[in-house]
């Protein structure tokens, strides 16, 4: 029995001992609480299917009273805005593909005179099908709201009245399968998680090991030392994206509309900037350990507000203005519209813009951190 109490009471003291290590270390205790009330915060606001904001576009060919009677039911459900008013089907390409709308209703002339003969009305959905959640969530809203309507139908005629029927059109994913839309965005999402990882772990790596000492005493000034941390990650980043390409081309049979020279451009772009964060971690980190538990903390919410699984216009605006800080945001629509939709540099040129200023902010930084480390 007193082996046994001797056994509990050396366990204590040894548990003890390391609650108070880790509780005494300010940096520890932030580590510790900040990441979970921070990634808290994010999942509750940012990860969320529901739509509350739906942009449409509006081609009334018919433009009578019961085309307008259907689109103030849809107005008035509050998920619903117009964001423009097209006169040709030669209008709706433009609003889909610069993603100004998520959806266009069309609404045909002899709208009025079939629900008035009696006889089955449509009206055509054409989607943006590049997040096939969202565009699926946005079908089945409209479909309730012709429900609706065709419940109000029902209750004036006393009878079995024309019916209003839905014919949706699906663009860039015909079938919304989910999988359309997280393999190409997967090509530039996984390759950040192993890219962020190595480059995090580079300097503090040596440090830990001390080749670091070393390292310093040699010719290289800190710019060398960084563009020689840089530029293997950057391969192995454009590797590993290249790997998920063939994946998504031959095994699941995804095809790409787009150029190899476009997408790699845009790759390019982001894996520096990626680097350059990563970078920035490794020469504020001061072992692996740290280097480690600061990529993970960080690589969530990237994940989270990059728009690869919830749309980023459904975030609070606070959120959305915080994206812009994620080059990751920028880099699967990027690798989206080129695949999916097949547009060249001359559309997505936008895109490698705030790539570009992330690079252009973290290398410097980390060049700087580096500098300061030696002094």
């Amino acid at each position: 029995m007193n082996a046994l109490i001797d056994f509990f009471l050396r366990v204590a003291n040894l548990c003890r001992k390391e609650l108070l290590t880790i509780l005494k270390d300010p940096a520890t205790r932030a580590i510790l609480v900040a990441p979970a009330i921070m990634q808290s915060l994010v999942f509750g606001y940012g990860a969320t299917y529901d739509l509350n904001d739906v942009p449409y576009a509006l081609l009334d060919q018919s433009r009578n009273g019961a085309s307008s009677e259907l689109i103030a039911h849809l107005d008035s459900t509050g998920v619903f805005h117009r964001v423009a008013t097209l006169r040709s089907q030669a209008d709706i390409r433009e609003v889909i593909d610069t993603e100004k709308a998520l959806l266009v209703i069309q609404i045909p002339a002899n709208f009025e005179q079939q629900l008035s003969a009696g006889q089955t009305a449509a009206i055509q959905l054409i989607l943006d099908a590049r997040n096939s959640n969202t565009a699926g969530s946005a079908a089945g809203y409209v479909s309730a709201v012709v429900e609706r309507y065709n419940a109000e139908l029902r209750t004036r005629a006393g009878a079995p009245p024309p019916s209003l029927t839905v014919e949706s059109r699906a663009w860039f994913n015909p079938n919304l399968e989910t999988r359309w839309n997280l393999l190409p965005g997967m090509i530039a999402a996984l390759s950040m998680l192993q890219t962020l990882l190595l480059t995090a772990l580079s300097v503090a790596r040596e440090r830990e090991q001390g080749t670091f000492d070393q390292l310093l005493v040699t010719p290289m000034s800190p710019l060398e030392i960084m563009i020689g941390k840089a530029l293997p990650p950057v391969l192995v980043g454009l590797v590993q994206s290249s790997l998920i390409l063939l994946v998504a081309l031959f095994w699941f049979r995804i095809p790409m509309a787009g150029s190899l020279v476009t997408l790699y451009t845009g790759l390019l772009f982001f894996t520096v900037a990626s680097v350059g964060i990563g970078l920035s971690i490794s020469a504020v980190s001061a072992n692996m350990q740290q280097a480690m538990l600061y990529a993970f903390v960080l690589l969530m919410p990237l994940m989270l507000l990059s728009g690869l699984t919830t749309p980023v216009r459904n975030m609070p605006h606070a959120l959305q203005v915080a994206t812009l800080a994620n080059p990751l945001r920028f880099a699967i629509d990027l690798v989206q519209r080129v695949y999916l939709e097949g547009v060249g540099l001359a559309t997505v040129w936008h895109n490698l813009i705030p790539l570009a200023v992330i690079a252009a902010v973290t290398l410097p930084l980390a060049a700087w951190l580096f500098r300061n480390r030696l002094v």
